[in-house]
């Protein structure tokens, strides 16, 4: 006869209250339900914004150096560009430079729509900023790019 593996369930009150990676992943989700709800009426979520503003650069950059920076594999990142591409707001275009690459761009589209929706994320930000000290934001923000 096998014997019966179990994990107790304090094990599970311990990781609940001790993990990292859980605790930093409710906050995200929270993070992100606050922003997709802000940005619902311009139809973007908060990926999409993140996105969108990651191409907002005085050139337009290839698909290797966004992906790195939103901390996405290409395959996501190509598959949350296309319904940005759809509405007319992102081009991707190839690198004259390597034919092989591709260069992504906000269209002029894309850009009213990142002005449209900038005073929308400074309101919901500083939502956020009334539940934490000046100190804390930095404190935080300093310590989870540490883990970058």
């Amino acid at each position: 006869m096998s014997k019966m593996i179990s994990v107790p369930y304090e094990t599970t009150l311990h990781v609940r209250d001790h993990c990292m990676c859980l605790t930093v992943q409710r906050a995200a989700r929270a993070l992100a339900r606050m922003f997709d709800e802000a940005l619902r009426p311009h139809d973007l979520t908060n990926g999409q914004f993140s996105l969108l503003m990651s191409l907002n650069r005085p050139a337009p950059p290839n698909l290797s150096s966004v992906a790195s920076l939103l901390a996405m594999d290409r395959t996501t990142l190509t598959a949350a560009l296309k319904p940005l591409e759809r509405r007319g707001l992102v081009n991707v275009m190839v690198d004259p430079s390597d034919k092989r690459s591709r260069l992504l761009a906000l269209t002029q589209e894309g850009l009213r729509l990142l002005s449209d929706v900038m005073p929308v994320w400074v309101s919901t930000h500083g939502d956020l900023e009334q539940v934490l000290t000046p100190g804390e934001q930095s404190r935080l923000l300093n310590d989870l790019r540490k883990l970058l």
